[in-house]
């Protein structure tokens, strides 16, 4: 990741575009960290900015209780979106050990074969404490309610729809065709700066 906006404009980003969002519960009561991965803005963010805010922000609210993380991978272009290999290690590294603890689960929705493959060569190499082995690949929406709570998750429209290609071209599932994503925006950042102003144009709209 690399960093071409202020601390400040990078902290609202993260608050306007809601990529991380503590609500809902699983079917074992545990509360629910939903992270949509489209929505993360990784040439705009650093990791320093970006631990930070999960320090202030995410962990507190998680409290000292189980929970789990569901992460919606639908739409995450490595160009865009995808943090880097190092970023992730040192993201994971930052989390507390009593956070790494109380984590349940991980239901990834939409995974998709690179995603897979590269969970399969690296996971257990940048992730320790076994949370490899807590992963749960979600290949359809519908799939996820056998884990999760339907009615107290939100989930994207584009994610929906995505499900519907796949019903429709399911080979992209395994790579074998281009997905070829539809243009969905991500929330709009109503903001006076230029730079977060440039982004939104150029990357949520």
């Amino acid at each position: 990741m690399s960093t071409q906006i202020s601390d400040s404009d990078q902290h609202l980003l993260l608050n306007k575009l809601h990529i991380f969002k503590i609500h809902g519960k699983d079917k074992r009561g545990h509360k629910i960290l939903r992270v949509i991965g489209k929505f993360f803005p990784s040439r705009f963010l650093s990791v320093d900015v970006l631990n930070k805010y999960l320090e202030e922000y995410i962990f507190p609210r998680l409290g000292k209780k189980p929970f789990s993380v569901l992460y919606v991978h639908t739409g995450v272009q490595r160009s865009e979106n995808f943090p880097g290999i190092s970023a992730l290690r040192s993201i994971y590294e930052a989390i507390p050990v009593n956070v790494k603890d109380n984590l349940q689960a991980v239901y990834f929705v939409h995974p998709g074969l690179q995603a897979r493959l590269f969970l399969a060569t690296f996971g257990r190499l940048l992730f320790s404490g076994g949370l490899y082995g807590k992963l749960r690949y979600v290949n359809r929406v519908d799939y996820l309610w056998e884990h999760v709570r339907r009615n107290e998750i939100e989930i994207p429209d584009f994610v929906y729809d995505h499900d519907e290609d796949l019903e429709y071209r399911p080979m992209m599932d395994y790579g074998l065709e281009s997905d070829h994503p539809r243009v969905y925006g991500a929330p709009a950042v109503a903001v006076d700066s230029p730079s977060v102003s440039m982004y939104s144009m150029r990357c949520i709209s």
